[in-house]
């Protein structure tokens, strides 16, 4: 991949400066205002930078179209440019609508916590008010599966429809049965169904805890590792989280990779490292490892990209336990399983349980936009016991992530509106 910058008045003047010189197949990575240096560069107009990235593959069918080595008939044809939104901080209106499909993650609004709780039960009621009306609307008694009829009260057929929408979202049936058991129990005969909605909500809110994010040591490094099956989306989960930390909060943040087995996704994860304008390493061996953490003593933040693999490949485990073992006995190190969202819960135990003896992980999902039920997030971390962190619902860098937002989740799960 061929990284270039460009410079010019304006945004749309440096990307044709790129076109020109690279051709139309550029991805810009990045745009960025820059001021001139010197005692008067203040009486100097401000110039727009721009970062384009060129496939190396793509370049050398360029250059041998122009040389006429390739008939122009032979010619791939020139995809249409892709624009990655820019690695800088971007101030968004608050009433801006959400993308089409996109779930998104807020953190809590400063907001009292009374204040909080009313306004997610009545919105909650409200979504759930038409299908409860259509239950109730049914007969008031209704053959059990003993082929004896049972009273069906308001509060029966409220926690019955709770029930159905859980598993709906694919929420484990054992999961959704505890959850119901658990209010019934503890509810009173004639108690108002919002009350009861209330309890379901805190309950579950309880169950996925508060999420617990990445944060810096005082005076030393921290290192996180992000381990996981090939194709979740580590290497642009780290680069989001990466840009957040170098750009949003000015951290000192250093890139390395294990993965020597897949040469693309070290190249992807340097293409952002040149981006930030941070340190990249390739790591084959622990020793290299002790000796990127010495040499990055006085960084924030360290973070490691692992090879991705199948959950069964136990001499690759290994190697990333090894190197979880040898660091963290030098500096704070913390382990985060990136998971996808589209995945069975099955083989996401399975992959849980592969790790489980690596470390004590936190659990960060990705894809939420590609798939239509969370019951799985509820599911694994039940399964676990591992804290949520992040989620991620997109490519974009450095968009497309949120910390996890336990009440926005189970207001999904219980049929509410987004």
């Amino acid at each position: 991949m061929i990284i270039k910058k460009f410079q010019a008045k304006t945004e749309s003047d440096a990307v044709a400066e790129a076109k020109k010189e690279l051709g139309t197949g550029i991805v810009i990575m990045n745009v960025r205002s820059i001021k001139k240096k010197g005692l008067l560069g203040f009486l100097r107009p401000q110039m727009t930078e721009v970062t384009v990235a060129l496939e190396e593959e793509s370049e050398r069918i360029r250059l041998a179209a122009k040389n006429g080595s390739i008939p122009e008939s032979k010619q791939p044809k020139t995809p249409p440019p892709r624009t990655v939104r820019p690695l800088v901080p971007q101030i968004i209106p608050e009433d801006t609508p959400a993308p089409n499909n996109a779930i998104i993650y807020e953190p809590p609004p400063g907001t009292s916590r009374t204040t909080k709780k009313s306004t997610v039960l009545e919105d909650k009621i409200d979504s759930l008010q038409i299908l409860l009306e259509q239950q109730l609307a049914k007969p008031e008694e209704e053959k059990s599966e003993n082929g004896d009829k049972e009273e069906m009260t308001e509060l029966l057929i409220f926690l019955r429809l709770l029930y159905n929408k859980m598993i709906d979202n694919e929420i484990y049936e054992v999961y959704a049965n505890q959850i119901i058991d658990e209010v019934d129990k503890n509810n009173k005969p004639n108690i108002p169904l919002d009350h009861a909605l209330s309890n379901i909500y805190q309950r579950m809110i309880l169950k996925f805890g508060k999420p617990a994010t990445i944060t810096c040591a005082e005076n030393e490094p921290k290192v996180i590792f992000f381990v996981g099956p090939t194709g979740v989306g580590k290497t642009t989960t780290i680069a989001k989280i990466a840009s957040r930390f170098r750009v949003d909060e000015q951290k000192k943040v250093a890139l390395l990779t294990t993965d020597t087995y897949r040469i693309a996704a070290a190249e992807q994860l340097k293409t952002y490292a040149n981006i930030l304008e941070v340190p990249f390493r390739v790591i084959y061996a622990k020793e290299e490892m002790t000796q990127a953490i010495g040499e990055f003593r006085d960084y924030d933040l360290i973070i490691v990209d692992t090879a991705g693999h199948s959950h069964q490949n136990k001499s690759q485990k290994k190697s990333i336990a090894e190197f979880v073992e040898a660091v963290a006995q030098v500096v704070p190190t913390e382990v985060y399983l990136v998971v996808s969202a589209t995945t069975k819960y099955r083989d996401l135990k399975s992959i849980a349980d592969s790790y489980k003896n690596m470390a004590d992980f936190k659990l960060i999902f990705t894809k939420l936009d590609e798939t239509a039920t969370l019951g799985n997030v509820l599911n694994l971390k039940l399964y676990t016991g591992a804290s949520l962190s992040y989620m991620t619902y997109g490519q974009n860098v450095p968009d497309d992530i949120e910390v996890f937002n336990p009440q926005k989740t189970v207001k999904m799960l219980l049929g509410g509106k987004i």
